[in-house]
């Protein structure tokens, strides 16, 4: 009996580190995190916001921010648009200029195509709020 309920906790807890999805920055340093839930979590852990099922976005004291459309538009927190995420990675602004991409492998590059982070496993929208749209910095 003890044994399947320390054998239960064990599965509990690795199933809870295995849905965050971690941040880097451009020297493989740990940012912070997106859990399961849509928490993001800043590298003391601390709650600095969320990104809710719809795409709402909001701030550590859970006032609205923005939002990610399903089409990968990016919207501030009065909905106007401030930029896209196209399904191939690609992030532009509102002028539809190129702010740089986010690989399939979850390298995060700038325009000039230089390394600026990692965001393995994290939804490309997700990981542009963080790095180009700044929504949690």
């Amino acid at each position: 009996m003890k044994k399947t309920i320390l054998f239960g906790i064990l599965l509990s807890l690795i199933t809870m580190t295995a849905g965050a999805q971690e941040l880097r920055n451009s020297n493989n340093s740990y940012l912070g995190k997106i859990e399961s839930d849509g928490t993001v979590r800043n590298s003391n852990n601390s709650t600095i916001g969320k990104i809710e099922s719809d795409g709402t976005i909001r701030n550590g004291n859970n006032a609205c921010i923005g939002k990610i459309e399903s089409d990968g538009t990016i919207r501030n927190g009065n909905n106007a648009s401030i930029g896209k995420v196209e399904s191939d990675g690609t992030v532009r602004n509102g002028n539809n200029s190129t702010l740089g991409k986010i690989e399939n492998d979850g390298t995060v590059r700038n325009s000039n195509n230089s390394t600026i982070g990692y965001a393995k496993d994290v939804p490309k929208a997700k990981a542009a709020a963080f790095f180009f749209f700044n929504f949690f910095n």
